[in-house]
């Protein structure tokens, strides 16, 4: 697995643990449940832009990695 393979697929999973807690959030009553699950989507959201970023680099700076 190349290393662009790699990161593409940690992006998914990454938007998939962001899809996730977003749900968990509006399905929670608990206003601190809502509270932790937020804070912790912006700071997966932190890491899914900073992870896209890299994706982007990559196509860029080794055109050998695109699929």
């Amino acid at each position: 697995m190349t290393v662009s393979s790699q990161v593409k697929t940690c992006y998914a999973s990454i938007k998939n643990i962001e899809a996730t807690l977003a749900i968990l959030r509006a399905q929670t009553n608990e206003a601190s449940a809502r509270n932790v699950y937020f804070e912790t989507e912006q700071l997966i959201t932190t890491i899914r832009q900073d992870l896209e970023q890299q994706v982007l680099m990559l196509a860029r700076e080794e055109p050998q990695y695109k699929q």
